[in-house]
């Protein structure tokens, strides 16, 4: 599999562009509402939680068959959420991808979150990650939204109160 963590990944109105250190201070603003954190639990962090968070991140995960991907979410040269994939490759099983994504209260209700986790998928999918999943809360029905947008649909299993949504896709 390709590095997933060099690629720029635009959609009609946005810009998902890796997640870097240098991302924080603005990232502290867009994530500052506490009622972002309703269903994730957490408070919001501040710029220099932030960049603690990003650089290490940048490093990488301890595991060599995980890969760490995360990418500022851009509409208009301005950030407005995030996306992740958390990637498992295993020798001989299948390529997964846990996604997550957050939206700013203010840019919420656009269409931003499924925009770009559907973009994100796609891509996934196009470098060979054969399951795609997310765990999203049953009273966040947005969540559930963009996880439909995804192609995914919900699952039987549930892990720390969230039902996990699923999506296969055929190999690449």
């Amino acid at each position: 599999m390709p590095s997933l963590h060099a690629a720029t990944i635009t959609t009609r109105r946005l810009v998902l562009e890796p997640i870097t250190p240098g991302h924080a201070g603005e990232m502290a603003g867009v994530l500052a509402d506490p009622g972002l954190y309703t269903h994730i639990g957490g408070e919001p962090p501040s710029a220099a939680d932030l960049r603690r968070r990003y650089t290490a991140w940048a490093a990488g995960a301890p595991d060599p068959g995980v890969s760490w991907c995360n990418w500022a979410v851009t509409a208009g040269g301005r950030a407005v959420g995030t996306v992740q994939a958390t990637v498992e490759e295993r020798p001989g099983a299948e390529t997964r991808a846990a996604l997550a994504w957050i939206t700013g209260a203010p840019w919420q209700g656009r269409g931003y979150a499924a925009e770009a986790a559907r973009a994100l998928a796609e891509w996934l999918a196009g470098q060979g990650v054969h399951r795609i999943s997310a765990a999203v809360h049953p009273a966040n029905t947005a969540s559930e939204r963009t996880a439909r947008a995804c192609g995914m649909r919900p699952t039987g299993r549930w892990e720390e109160g969230e039902r996990i949504w699923e999506r296969r896709t055929p190999a690449a």
